[in-house]
C-alpha cells in the first residue's frame, strides 16, 4: 500500500485495520473501515489491499463507495481491480470483482454448513459441546447423565411454573377483586386529604 501511495503521489497519513473481522461483517462491525472513510477529505484516496477488503456484500461495498464519493475522495485497490478510473470498463470490472467476492463468501458458507452437517450425521462434535453432552477425544458425543438430569429438573420446574400461571395466583390471599368491580382508595383518618 505504501508503494501504491508513492506511485499515486499521495502521502500515507493513516492505516486503519479491522483485525479479526471478516469482510462479510456488516458495517457496524467494521470500526476501522468506518474510521478510514470518516477521515477522508476532498481529493483523498482510500487505498485497500484488495477490493474484497471493503466487503463481501455488494450492497455494503456500494454504500462505502458512495460515502467516499460524497466526500470527494476515491477508493483505489493495490491489486488494481478496476479502481484506476471511472470509465465504463472500470466500473464493470469493480462490479464483477464485487460479485465474485460475494460468490466466494456464499461458497465458503455453504461448504462450512455441509462440513458441519456431515460431522453431526457421523455423531461427531460440530462446534461447542452442548450442555448435557461430553466429547470423546475422537470428537464423538455421549450423554452426560448428571447434566441431563439437571436439564430435566429445569424443564419440569418451568412446566410447573407455566402451569401455575395458567391457573392464576393462589387462592385465599392477595388483593383480587371479582371481574367488573373496581373501587378507588378511600381516605383514612391519617390521610391529610381526608375531610
Amino acid at each position: 500500500m505504501r508503494a501504491l501511495a508513492e506511485r499515486l503521489g499521495a502521502e500515507l497519513v493513516g492505516i486503519h485495520r479491522d483485525v479479526g473481522v471478516s469482510g462479510a461483517a456488516g458495517l457496524q462491525h467494521r470500526p476501522g473501515l468506518l474510521a478510514a472513510v470518516g477521515a477522508l477529505g476532498k481529493g483523498d484516496v482510500l487505498i485497500v489491499a484488495k477490493r474484497d477488503r471493503l466487503g463481501r456484500d455488494p450492497v455494503n461495498v456500494a454504500m462505502i463507495e458512495r460515502l467516499v464519493e460524497r466526500k470527494g475522495a476515491r477508493v483505489v485497490s493495490a491489486a488494481g481491480e478496476g479502481t484506476d478510473d471511472d470509465s465504463p470498463t472500470s466500473v464493470l470490472m469493480r462490479r464483477i470483482v464485487d460479485a465474485f467476492a460475494e460468490y466466494e463468501r456464499l461458497l465458503i458458507s455453504a461448504r462450512t454448513r455441509a462440513a458441519l452437517k456431515s460431522k453431526r450425521e457421523r455423531g461427531e462434535r460440530a462446534g461447542e459441546v452442548p450442555f448435557g453432552w461430553r466429547a470423546l477425544p475422537s470428537g464423538k458425543l455421549f450423554e452426560d447423565e448428571g447434566e441431563r438430569a439437571a436439564i430435566r429438573l429445569v424443564v419440569d420446574a418451568r412446566a410447573r411454573t407455566l402451569s401455575a400461571r395458567d391457573r392464576g395466583p393462589p387462592r385465599g390471599g392477595g388483593c383480587q377483586r371479582p371481574h367488573g368491580q373496581a373501587s378507588a382508595p378511600q381516605p383514612g383518618p391519617a390521610d391529610p386529604g381526608a375531610r
